[in-house]
């Protein structure tokens, strides 16, 4: 373990080498005083029985300790394991997203949108940099000023992509000088989304989209969700919307929907499954997504059977469909087109039709599908519990899975019996419950001096405005039951978490998604989904072992998280303490400010709590 004096003389010293020598001669020194003085107590030990052994112990403790900090300061300041700052990648690489390269995965011979997708498997260059934000970035406002206003230097969308956007969603928005506004109090835009809600409300059968959560409905998943205007009032009705969406090399919905602070996430369904196991959200949502959905037979219809729980609803509003469908004037009856003939196959039903929105329930009956009815898509041979990016499959899951549960049967938390489900014991959840309650007081002790005080100066900035609390989209990379979000949601914090359960540990996905909460399957040997500056928040609880035990390169996995975080934004990260101290040192070669911090309560594990640095060049 590390002294408390070279805790405090290590930032110092990788900051101003040049001081090397001045303080391996203040250790040498202390160390000699420290070897006089263990001498001196021997020869007052042998004449005297008044000293306390205790004394002595902790006396050796701290003596091993000085002579271990004289060995390592020698060793740094002759060479060895010097560290040297990673540089800054080029300007074209400010809103670099790995994976998605549509030119190299077109000459690998990926066609007809399958180069659009995410391709990891394929070989690519490893640059050891930092991604450096744009020229004219500015630090996000905070919530709930920085949902209705974003800086447009913070986002790739230049005036005429902002002129061209053909969604309903991206149209409610207006460009003021190096600002987009949203207006979500303001007259008309707002009315615009409301009814909107409040009609698809009625096309299921309430009385008002606030009636939403009475209807079993607590997670939606909005596929093209424009820049979030949706999901923005589907968040203050209090349900989770994951707004997911295409890459995009320029103009990214999915960028400018994370900088106001709504959940979003890189998505593409064109050849391979979402990162989702079966029966995951209440609702779906499509408006002007872009999608042909009675396309190669009605596979991506396919994919959202799969995802939607029993009793969830689709709700797709585009002019296509208005085109294919019947009369607006009539309620109920044939559409005699592709897309009902696919939508009976999967046992939806139609409940209502108005103007180019369309609503469909999924049967609750899972012997619908093995009715035997002609042209029934068949059944999936075992279930999708570990999916990762599989291809998409033509047949129906979840039909045999236990959590086969209608969206009004549900409670609104999970009881022991809905735990058993997911072969979690009840007395495990409720500990570690319990634990990241203590957790998160804990962690906002820690950071709320930090976040409200002393602010730092940004460059080119004025001193900033009260108030400083900046973290809203949190990244937990290894959720385990979901905790921490749940910790948060009680303390009544104004943040969202996406939860990463990664691959090789027991995936609890399906019991964070039944929590109501947000989550994907992911491989952290890979890079995350998200474009740059996009979280304010990371953490990681026994993450670094669960990687060190899979391979992965631990400082690929620090840029790629410094990748993701915005620009003065925060780590947390809880390990044993050799894992803690080797990032420790690695966060100091990517210029984070990094503290080590014991935990007190005997045992090996300890917090390494960083933050990011607002670097341009």
């Amino acid at each position: 373990m590390k002294s408390p004096l070279l805790n405090k003389l290590s930032k110092t010293f990788w900051s101003k080498p040049q001081f090397n020598w001045l303080l391996l001669c203040l250790v040498s020194v202390l160390v000699v005083i420290a070897l006089l003085g263990s001498s001196s107590s021997s020869a007052f030990n042998s004449v005297t029985s008044s000293v306390k052994p205790d004394i002595y112990t902790n006396y050796r403790k701290l003596k091993e300790q000085a002579r271990s900090d004289y060995l390592e300061l020698k060793s740094l300041s002759v060479g060895e394991n010097q560290i040297k700052d990673v540089g800054l990648c080029g300007k074209e690489r400010e809103n670099y997203v790995p994976c998605y390269n549509v030119s190299a995965n077109t000459l690998a011979g990926f066609k007809d949108g399958e180069e659009l997708d995410q391709h990891c498997e394929l070989s690519r260059e490893y640059q050891y940099c930092l991604i450096r934000p744009p020229k004219d970035y500015k630090i996000p406002l905070s919530w709930p000023a920085g949902r209705d206003v974003i800086w447009s230097g913070n986002v790739k969308l230049t005036k005429d992509q902002f002129l061209s956007s053909g969604s309903i969603m991206k149209r409610l928005m207006l460009l003021e000088e190096n600002q987009i506004a949203f207006h979500s109090q303001d007259g008309l835009i707002v009315d615009d989304v409301k009814d909107y809600s409040h009609q698809i409300a009625e096309m299921i059968g309430l009385g008002s989209d606030t009636e939403f959560l009475q209807a079993g409905v607590r997670t939606v998943l909005d596929i093209g969700c424009g820049f979030g205007s949706f999901s923005a009032h589907l968040l203050s009705l209090n349900l989770m919307a994951l707004c997911v969406g295409a890459y995009e090399s320029s103009g990214s919905q999915v960028q400018l929907t994370l900088e106001r602070g709504l959940p979003a996430v890189i998505g593409n369904f064109i050849s391979k499954q979402l990162p989702f196991p079966s029966l995951s959200y209440d609702m779906v949502h499509c408006a002007q997504c872009g999608i042909i959905w009675d396309s190669k037979d009605g596979l991506f219809l396919i994919e959202i059977d799969r995802v939607l729980k029993p009793g969830g609803y689709f709700i797709l509003t585009s002019p296509i469909t208005r085109q294919q469908g019947r009369s607006t004037s009539s309620k109920k009856g044939s559409m005699s087109t592709p897309l009902e003939e696919i939508t009976k196959k999967l046992c939806w039903s139609l409940l209502e039709q108005q103007e180019e929105t369309f609503v469909w329930q999924k049967t609750v009956d899972s012997q619908c599908y093995t009715s035997g009815k002609q042209g029934m898509v068949p059944l999936c041979k075992g279930e999708d519990m570990q999916l990762y990016y599989q291809p998409l499959a033509r047949c129906i899951s979840g039909t045999g899975s236990n959590r086969w549960v209608p969206i009004l049967s549900r409670s609104g938390s999970l009881n022991s019996t809905e735990l058993k489900v997911h072969g979690v014991h009840p007395e495990d959840f409720f500990e570690d419950s319990g634990f990241w309650k203590s957790a998160v007081r804990n962690y906002w002790s820690l950071l709320s001096p930090l976040i409200f005080s002393d602010h730092p100066k940004r460059p080119g900035d004025d001193d900033p405005l009260p108030p400083y609390n900046m973290v809203r989209n949190v990244l937990d990379m290894n959720a385990h039951y979901g905790g921490l979000n749940a910790a948060l949601l009680e303390a009544s914090k104004s943040v969202w978490v996406m939860n990463v359960v990664p691959l090789g540990v027991h995936n609890t996905l399906p019991l964070i998604l039944d929590r109501g909460f947000t989550g994907v399957l992911h491989n952290w040997c890979e890079p995350f989904p998200t474009y740059p500056r996009t979280y304010d928040l990371l953490h990681g609880n026994g993450l670094l072992s669960h990687l060190a035990s899979q391979g992965c390169s631990i400082i690929e996995l620090l840029l790629e998280m410094d990748r993701i975080l915005r620009p003065e934004g925060w780590v947390i990260l809880s390990d044993k303490l050799g894992p803690i101290e080797k990032v420790r040192m690695l966060a100091t070669q990517i210029r984070w400010e990094a503290r080590v911090i014991d935990l007190q309560n005997g045992s090996d594990q300890r917090l390494l709590v960083c933050q990011k640095p607002f670097v341009r060049k």
